[in-house]
């Protein structure tokens, strides 16, 4: 039985993971186009080259954290020697250098492709260890929960405190040098937290579950054996198409309230003397609403069971999507609203996905004798960098399409597109995602078929 502190401290894990991957989901674009200086079509292309490497990388990572041994394990390693490197590339790629166009541009790919291979390197070892923390199919959706919820509560507090940060640092000025070092140190203050969070994780965490065989396979049997994994493919489909969903309308959400609302043009909402902006609350009433359903996953998922709530979740999230469209500048209480019933259903998605990846894993390890805990869960991890890398790209091209231009008021055209990405455009990854999870075969009953017998040949291995 998992005590609560090592629940928790999992969780750490995940929000410091989270914290980063807002930042780069829903300002890093925004950040490209109008602080760096790069064209949107440029970004797009940008984000399309870098995650794509990164998704291929993934795997990498899975394969040597497979084979690793250290008196911490196979995956807690890595949460302690990489805590600060991820922090500190992480606020180097929000640095503006005094570059030209074509060196801004090399300094972008090179520190976010460093950015994005060394969040592979920390990130999936870090999932990993879920598949060796226990075996038990209710108490992995417990502890994918506990890491989801602190996801949704890490990412609330940097999209909540990010803006200000930046006019604090920046002094409040639009001057573009004033804005370039707000966003530096802004930060630089998340990613002092996201360090300490890791090296929490690390203190506070246990692998228990060994593989059935001491001796890892060769490679190519790891690779075969996922060749031959059918759920797996099937979560990769899911994963793909959930991810194009979530980076579309997290990626578009600033240029939806900087230029369709016009933000500046309401009045600034304070707390303690902390002036906030729309789209910040919006993005943080967001993460509140997923951590709602984080909690909603784990009992209705052992009532219903994973595959129907997340249909269930996805096809709710479709419709909503849809009519989101529609919604006029100042409907802001039904936009509002809106963004947290979607969330609600995102949020039920997410630890499900990772919940079913372990399950992968025991189905992998009954059919072939081999546990490849890494690989699957870096393949798993893959899949959904593709779908943030299809949405991010689509993002930055469209808004080229659609004849945006940065700091400027834009046409109609323009607005039009930037709706979209707030409604028919994620609403087709909700669709694709939903086709892919009803062909899903592992049920509860499946999962406690296998984790019986996988116990069972543990059991007669240790008599042996």
């Amino acid at each position: 039985m998992i005590k609560l502190k090592e629940k928790i401290g999992y969780g750490f894990g995940d929000m410091a993971s989270s914290m980063f991957w807002k930042l780069f989901g829903s300002y890093l674009m925004i950040f490209y186009t109008d602080v760096f200086g790069l064209p949107a079509a440029v970004v797009g292309t940008l984000f399309l080259v870098t995650r794509v490497w990164d998704s291929a990388f993934d795997p990498i990572v899975g394969v040597v954290a497979d084979r690793t041994h250290s008196r911490w394990g196979k995956f807690r390693p890595y949460l302690l020697f990489l805590a600060i490197p991820f922090s500190v590339i992480g606020v180097l790629t929000f640095v503006t250098p005094p570059f030209g166009d074509n060196g801004k541009l090399v300094y972008a790919y090179v520190t976010y492709s460093l950015m994005m291979m060394v969040y592979s390197a920390i990130n999936v070892p870090y999932a990993s260890l879920l598949g060796v923390m226990s075996d038990n199919p209710k108490e992995r959706n417990t502890l994918s929960t506990y890491r989801m919820a602190f996801a949704y509560i890490g990412s609330f507090i940097a999209l909540l405190l990010f803006m200000p940060l930046v006019n604090f640092w920046s002094g409040h000025s639009k001057e573009i040098a004033a804005q370039q070092q707000g966003w530096t140190l802004a930060v630089a203050v998340i990613a002092v937290m996201c360090a300490l969070l890791f090296i929490g994780c690390f203190a506070f965490t246990r692998e228990r579950i060994k593989a059935l065989h001491e001796k890892q396979a060769p490679l190519k049997e790891d690779l075969k054996d996922l060749w031959k994994n059918r759920p797996w493919w099937i979560l990769l489909g899911a994963g793909v198409a959930a991810l194009v969903f979530n980076s579309i309308r997290d990626g578009a959400t600033v240029y939806y309230f900087k230029y369709f609302i016009v933000e500046e043009d309401f009045q600034t909402i304070s707390f303690f003397g902390v002036s906030f902006v729309l789209s910040g609350l919006y993005l943080s009433v967001g993460q509140i609403a997923n951590i709602a359903g984080v909690i909603l996953a784990a009992p209705v998922s052992n009532r219903i069971g994973k595959k129907q709530t997340y249909m269930g979740s996805m096809a709710i999230a479709t419709v909503l999507s849809i009519l989101f469209f529609w919604f006029d500048k100042d409907n802001l209480a039904l936009i509002f609203t809106f963004q947290i019933l979607i969330s609600i259903c995102a949020g039920c998605i997410f630890p499900l996905l990772w919940s079913m990846y372990a399950d992968c894993t025991d189905y992998s390890e009954l059919k072939t004798g081999n546990r490849a805990t890494g690989l699957i869960f870096s393949s798993s991890s893959m899949s959904q960098k593709f779908g943030w890398a299809i949405g991010s790209a689509l993002t930055g091209w469209l808004l080229s399409y659609f004849g945006f231009v940065a700091n400027e008021v834009q046409q109609a055209e323009a607005i039009q597109g930037i709706k979209m990405f707030m409604s028919f455009l994620p609403a087709a990854g909700t669709l694709l995602s939903i086709v892919f999870i009803s062909m899903y075969p592992l049920s509860e009953k499946k999962m406690l078929e296998i984790s019986a017998a996988l116990k069972s040949r543990r059991a007669e291995k240790g008599k042996s």
